[in-house]
């Protein structure tokens, strides 16, 4: 009769593993499920309120009681959090830095050093500067993990900086996940409209990596709820599944 792993021959399961995985993250301290970096689109085609309504929606869902929930339900039962903004090539920006995320209390001190954090806005999108910097966080990071993540979310297409394709490439190549959550709307980035439907244009040229996958968010309105959905199956590691 099949007879469950106990809690303490799990960690050293899951270490060992982690001994094994290449160019995993390593420090002094405690192991965590997932290192997730979320990188928030800040440049000028988000407006005052669209970016208002950007960080509540992490702020929200990072704190949910079902996100929290999904954050113990993993075999460590904590994941590594940091939070990074960018806008054209020039500018990435670490907004906070990487916490460990183990309870109700922790997402709560997460959810308000967010709310205090400045904001700033600058012109043009590259998605590749935000994923080679993210990338720099992820090798930086203080936990130990098997999975590592980047949550990309933006309402433009790539236009500043190096191929997109390229950047997804190069964090691939690490093991790491990218999963996108486009802000579909009908406004014009600079005066242009995407040169294809912007949930298609992640699918084709954004995501990769193991399980990755689109959650798409139909404005800023709807922002939160796609953040939230997106959390769990990443903290979770659920099943791909059409978005």
């Amino acid at each position: 009769m099949p007879c469950s792993t106990p809690p303490r021959l799990g960690r050293r399961a899951l270490l060992a593993a982690a001994a094994l995985t290449p160019r995993l993250a390593r420090a002094e301290g405690d192991p965590v499920d997932v290192l997730l970096v979320l990188a928030v689109d800040v440049s000028r085609s988000v407006d005052e309120d669209e970016a208002r309504l950007q960080r509540e929606g992490y702020r929200n869902a990072v704190s949910d009681p079902v996100v929290v929930e999904a954050i113990r339900g993993g075999m460590m039962g904590a994941i590594g959090l940091a939070y990074v903004e960018w806008a054209g090539a020039e500018y990435q920006r670490l907004v906070l830095p990487w916490a460990r995320i183990a309870g109700a209390g922790d997402a709560q001190g997460w959810s308000e050093r967010l709310a205090e954090a400045p904001r700033a806005s600058l012109s043009w999108t590259s998605i590749s500067g935000a994923l080679d910097f993210s990338l720099k966080v992820l090798n930086d990071a203080p936990f130990e993990a098997t999975r590592r993540v980047i949550d990309v979310s933006g309402d433009g297409v790539n236009n500043s900086g190096g191929p997109v394709e390229l950047a997804r490439d190069r964090v691939v190549a690490e093991g790491i996940t990218i999963n996108g959550l486009p802000i579909v709307n009908d406004r014009p980035t600079f005066g242009r409209m995407p040169p294809v439907p912007l949930d298609e244009y992640y699918r084709e040229n954004v995501i990769g990596g193991p399980g990755a996958f689109v959650v798409v968010a139909e404005d800023f309105q709807s922002f939160g709820n796609a953040v939230k959905r997106k959390l769990i199956r990443e903290i979770a590691a659920l099943p791909r599944t059409p978005a």
